[in-house]
């Protein structure tokens, strides 16, 4: 009987409102958007040109692809068209799985990217011009020479005005998983609708404490990983905290777990559970947020230095106060793990596995409110005395210049 009231308990729960920010979208301008073909049609394959009419420019990624030849154009915060434009019928358009807009474009043979130019005013548009190549000089690549650079970031207005409106410590909530990605299932329960209710719950407790919140989604929809950490970026979060009831990897044990970044963990259950998180991106489609990957990872890595050890300090923080509040913890409380959601190099982040949905003894306590209850209380305990330890340090570092 209680089972069942629990289970009644977090439905309504999951009914709820709760208070999300939604970033504006750039959006697309079908009149503006064509495909032409260069020189005379002597039957074999001439130069094409595409532009791709927006109402402001836009971050972007550009992609050559194999079998057959297709060229792939991801535009960053861009609203995927609801009806795909009727010219050119050739483009087809849909969701990037990082977030953005997808158009591809299947290629009459082997080509490559000549020249790829975004204009920012008075008609913002990105236009493409592609050449044919041979068969064996074919070399199917990604281009991220065109992203924009040192452009200044369009003045937004309304619910997705970037930036805090006052001093307020401000924390993004990511209730993981979502959509056609349910996350570890047990009894007819998802970890992505368990998290929801719970991150809803914890959001209210530090409201209560005068910390400023934002979900990363609202209700049962898949997010893709890269604009979870996007929202926070953009809300300027002093802090982001991914929130997971997994299935248990053979062998581990149970209890609370808090992870921050390591790119280099030899942790096999911890590589398990990322690469379940991950999978979810991988369904929704072919990413090309990696490219110039060498590069990207060197930089990340520096920029990482300063962050990594405010994330390892809340991480430690936040397990003293689940510790104060008896909660049952794994037996090594803080691991490093390569979660995709912990990459910011500028925002600390961190990943809390409260349990496992699979385990009997976790799962009675996820549907426990009580101990909900108690975790997020204990939650935003810590991350108080994080913030107060970190301002304390950073009055004490003015002080000695």
């Amino acid at each position: 009987m209680r089972g069942a009231l629990r289970a009644l308990a977090l439905v309504l729960l999951l009914a709820a409102p709760v208070q999300v920010w939604a970033e504006a979208l750039a959006e697309l301008d079908p009149a503006r958007t064509t495909l032409g073909f260069l020189g005379r049609d002597r039957g074999k394959p001439r130069p094409l040109v595409l532009t791709i009419g927006l109402d402001r420019a836009v971050p972007h990624n550009i992609a050559i692809i194999d079998g057959p030849p297709r060229l792939v154009v991801d535009l960053r915060d861009t609203r995927p068209p609801e009806k795909a434009p009727a010219d050119p019928s050739s483009l087809r358009w849909g969701p990037a799985p990082q977030g953005g807009a997808r158009a591809i474009l299947t290629l009459p043979g082997p080509m490559e990217l000549k020249t790829a130019r975004m204009a920012t005013a008075p008609d913002p548009a990105l236009t493409l011009h592609l050449v044919p190549v041979a068969p064996e000089a074919f070399r199917p690549r990604s281009d991220t020479l065109t992203v924009l650079r040192g452009l200044p970031q369009p003045v937004q207005t309304g619910p997705g005005a970037q930036g805090p409106a006052d001093d307020r410590l401000r924390v993004v909530l990511d209730p993981g998983h979502g959509g056609f990605d349910p996350g570890a299932q047990a009894g007819g329960i998802t970890e992505a609708a368990v998290m929801l209710g719970f991150a809803r719950e914890f959001a209210a407790i530090l409201r209560a404490e005068g910390i400023e919140v934002v979900l990363t989604r609202e209700d049962d929809r898949f997010i893709p990983l890269e604009r979870r950490t996007t929202v926070a970026r953009a809300k300027g979060a002093d802090l982001f905290i991914s929130l997971h009831a997994d299935a248990l990897p053979e062998g581990e044990a149970a209890g609370a777990t808090i992870y921050t970044w390591d790119g280099r963990s030899n942790d096999r259950a911890a590589r398990q559970l990322a690469q379940r998180h991950d999978r979810s991106d991988l369904l929704a489609g072919m990413d090309l947020s990696d490219t110039d990957e060498d590069v990207s990872r060197a930089l990340m890595d520096l920029a990482r230095i300063g962050t990594q050890p405010r994330s390892q300090d809340a991480a430690r923080h936040l397990v003293a106060k689940l510790n104060e509040a008896g909660v049952v913890m794994h037996r090594t409380p803080v691991r490093g793990a390569a979660f995709s959601v912990l990459k910011s190099p500028d925002i600390p982040s961190l990943l809390i596995e409260l349990g496992f949905l699979t385990h009997p003894d976790d799962r009675a306590n996820l549907f426990d409110p009580d101990w909900r209850e108690r975790v997020a209380q204990a939650l935003t305990r810590g991350i108080l005395a994080w913030a107060a330890d970190r301002d304390g340090q950073g009055a004490a570092q003015g002080a000695t210049r």
